[in-house]
């Protein structure tokens, strides 16, 4: 039987993933911190991929190295289990350059995009077997412009995560006199 690791060294775990991603930009200790049958799914584009040469493809073609200069994650709240760390983030970024596991095909609009992503990684023993990971692609779409003003206007969407998540009101109802 696997022993189950502590919380603590899923965290340890995360955070060498996140920073091999992000930080120091390198595939192969990113793919270290992973199991022989990883699974990455970014749910809102369908990027992505299963199974441990079609995920190290899918972090040095599409995701490594494919983030703005400015891209920033910061933790809002982190739930531990005994096999998963579930993290709610904001993420933001300018998009000067073409963001493939976020916005697949489109060219640099120049805005800036500060988004809510919920981040659910499960774990085999100490090792990351996946990621599922959740934002607003309306959000996106809105903020970037690829979504026009009067278009969002009645719908339920909100264009600026960042307002939602950390001061403001929670939605324009509350902002109506109807």
């Amino acid at each position: 039987m696997t022993a189950v690791p502590e919380p603590s060294e899923l965290e340890r775990i995360w955070a060498l993933h996140t920073s091999s991603e992000f930080t120091t930009l390198d595939v192969d200790a990113t793919m270290a911190t992973m199991t022989d049958t990883p699974v990455v799914l970014h749910v809102p584009t369908a990027m992505g991929a299963r199974g441990r040469e079609p995920v190290r493809d899918f972090y040095r073609r599409w995701f490594i190295g494919q983030n703005p200069q400015d891209f920033t994650i910061t933790t809002l709240s982190r739930t531990l289990g005994h096999n998963r760390i579930v993290d709610e983030m904001l993420v933001s970024f300018t998009h000067d350059i073409e963001v493939p596991w976020i916005l697949p095909g489109v060219a640099p609009t120049g805005r800036p995009v500060s988004i809510a992503v919920i981040g659910i990684v499960s774990f085999e023993g100490s090792l990351i077997s996946s990621e599922h990971i959740y934002w607003d692609q309306a959000a996106v779409l809105g903020q970037t412009g690829l979504i026009r003003p009067e278009t969002l206007a009645p719908l339920p969407v909100v264009p600026d995560q960042q307002a939602t998540l950390t001061d403001g009101p929670l939605n324009q109802l509350t902002n109506s006199s109807n």
